[in-house]
């Protein structure tokens, strides 16, 4: 009697394994191909984040798998990010394109998309960015467009590769800005500097931040020296030559 007893409970137990591992090889089954879409939608938002090439289709195909999920919302943040960023970059390949019709309706939904991401992770500092960009862009520039890049500087200050589109849009605007996002852009340029994003740097400060450069180079005296002779030498290597603190100003015509 005991032994039977002994042979159904351990019947019973083995049953409850098998029905456990049955059902962790069906999860997996599931999770696993999920995890791969994440793996690859993450990929592309990371590509986007540092203003990177798709092959055409690409990213209309990632936003196909993205729509395919279900319940997108403040239970996945991640993809309604992702949404957001890929739907703006596809609205700016369609301004590119200059096909007015296309973009128009691209920039609409893209916007709709950013507004609410925005709205469930409200301290994205790139969505904010993008939120200024395609707005101004669209639109062309107006002041109250401006909040928006100041909230990417409140949301995020010291975010590298955001930096590097950041800084140029806020150079390109300096003058308009208050003195605590002028302020930001400056740091932030002497960030780039310090950081080794010399030739970023170096265009922001011939280009846009060229009628600002007096005071983005006396910001670099705490970059690091290193940095500060790169930047001189890739300035010299266009025949300008500024002061930049620390760097002794080579006069000589023939150099």
């Amino acid at each position: 009697m005991w032994n039977s007893n002994v042979n159904g409970a351990r019947a019973l137990v083995r049953g409850l394994l098998l029905a456990t591992g049955l059902a962790g090889l069906l999860w997996a089954a599931a999770a696993i191909p999920s995890f791969s879409e994440m793996a690859l939608v993450g990929d592309a938002v990371a590509r986007i984040i540092v203003d990177d090439r798709f092959k055409p289709g690409a990213l209309a195909d990632t936003l196909a798998r993205i729509k395919t999920e279900r319940g997108i919302g403040p239970s996945q943040p991640e993809l309604l990010r992702a949404r957001a960023l890929i739907q703006l970059r596809l609205a700016e390949e369609a301004m590119a394109r200059q096909s007015s019709e296309e973009a128009d309706r691209r920039i609409a939904v893209a916007l709709q998309d950013v507004r609410s991401a925005i709205a469930d992770e409200p301290g994205d500092s790139f969505l904010w960015l993008m939120l200024y960009s395609v707005e101004t862009n669209r639109s062309g520039f107006d002041p109250q467009y401006i909040r928006y890049l100041g909230q990417s500087y409140v949301a995020g200050p010291h975010e590298g590769w955001i930096s590097l589109r950041r800084n140029r849009l806020a150079l390109g605007v300096f003058e308009m800005l208050d003195e605590k996002n002028r302020l930001a852009a400056i740091l932030e340029f002497e960030e780039m500097v310090d950081a080794d994003f010399i030739e970023n740097a170096a265009l922001n400060m011939i280009g846009v931040g060229w009628k600002h450069r007096e005071q983005l180079l006396a910001a670099l005296g705490k970059a690091d020296i290193v940095s500060r002779q790169s930047l001189n030498k890739r300035l010299a290597a266009d025949g300008i030559k500024l002061p930049i603190p620390g760097i002794p100003l080579d006069e000589r015509p023939w150099r």
